[in-house]
């Protein structure tokens, strides 16, 4: 059973940058590909940022590109999501996912098997 565990979260003000990390434990790390999502109050959860394990490509929503990397470390069983220029429409309860090697639509919550706790990021204007 694998498990996800986030971490990094925070109250920051606008313009700043956090990074969330992601431990990833029980299975072999780098046989899944790896999202971020999140979700804010009285909103559906949406697609953040994810890692495709087969094609090495990474992929963003269109309201995080060019503030926002995803990055993993094999080593550490640990993906990560560099925030920067956070905006305060980027507060939300954010949650890393595992989705298995072959699965391609990684802008989709289905296409992930284990998810994290959440953490939570808030950015003051």
């Amino acid at each position: 059973q694998v498990q996800l565990v986030e971490s990094g979260g925070g109250l920051v003000q606008a313009g700043a940058s956090l990074r969330l990390s992601c431990a990833f434990s029980g299975r072999t790390f780098s046989s899944y590909s790896m999202g971020w999502f999140r979700q804010a109050p009285g909103k559906e959860r949406e697609f953040v940022a994810a890692m495709s394990l087969s094609s090495g490509s990474t992929n963003f929503a269109d309201s995080v590109k060019a503030r926002f990397t995803i990055s993993r470390d094999n080593a550490k069983n640990t993906v990560y999501l560099q925030m920067n220029s956070l905006k305060p429409e980027d507060t939300a309860v954010y949650y890393c996912a595992a989705a298995p090697i072959g699965r391609v639509w990684l802008a989709q919550p289905r296409s992930y098997d284990y998810w994290g706790q959440g953490t939570q990021v808030t950015v003051s204007s």
